[in-house]
């Protein structure tokens, strides 16, 4: 009966040393699943982040720069304001006078088409 027992206490020990492997099993390939999907996530990152680069550049040559264009219009406006400026306060006065003697300076006279009443 002993010799029974002990052999039950073996076949116990090795069912649990068996499933103490399996769980460490479990473990390691949970922690290479992880570790893979990190890898696997890093890689994506740096390949998006390369083709990303790439269409920027292809962009630019292109396009040409987005900045350099802003910039350009920025400018080409600020000039047309100030010119537009200039050009109102160099003839505002002359046109306030002309519009000051066309409005003032009336001159009555009979219209043209008018037939006086026989």
């Amino acid at each position: 009966m002993t010799s029974q027992s002990q052999g039950i206490q073996q076949l116990l020990q090795a069912e649990k040393r068996a499933k103490d492997k399996l769980e460490e099993a479990k473990k390691r390939k949970g922690k290479r699943l992880r570790q893979a999907k990190e890898e696997a996530t890093a890689e994506i990152d740096h390949y998006r982040l390369q083709r990303e680069k790439e269409f920027r550049n292809k962009e630019t040559s292109v396009m040409g720069s987005q900045g350099n264009l802003s910039a350009k219009i920025e400018e080409q406006t600020t000039e047309a304001i100030r010119n537009l400026t200039s050009s109102y306060h160099r003839n505002m006065e002359s046109m306030m006078k002309k519009l000051l003697s066309t409005i003032c300076d009336i001159s009555p006279e009979i219209h043209p088409n008018f037939r006086p009443a026989v």
